[in-house]
């Protein structure tokens, strides 16, 4: 198995699964701050958890827009996250395997 660490200004380091190709724009959804907002690329390693089986149950699938609301102060957790049209608090350990694309300032996504 092979994992690219990749480092981001302003935001924790994270590692890529091996098999997924992300461009620079993309990130794991646990280390986006507040205000972020993205599309869903993926979700998970090419291994399919229980867990990652019911995020993507829940709507956090390839091409759906995502937003970052708020998060718990202190300790970032549980953060508020908008998927589509639905909220929802998570953990970030959670969601240390959906992987999102940040829109570019100025997009509507």
């Amino acid at each position: 198995m092979r994992t690219v660490l990749n480092h981001t200004g302003g935001m924790d380091a994270f590692a890529a699964p091996a098999g997924m190709t992300l461009s620079s724009g993309s990130f794991s959804l646990s280390t986006l701050p507040r205000g972020a907002m993205g599309t869903v690329i993926g979700v998970g390693p090419a291994e399919n958890t229980t867990l990652q089986r019911r995020l993507m149950e829940l709507g956090f699938v390839a091409g759906e827009r995502i937003e970052i609301l708020t998060e718990a102060w202190p300790g970032r957790d549980p953060f508020i996250v908008r998927i589509g049209t639905t909220t929802f608090a998570l953990r970030r350990r959670e969601v240390e395997t959906v992987w999102v694309e940040l829109a570019h300032p100025g997009s509507s996504t």
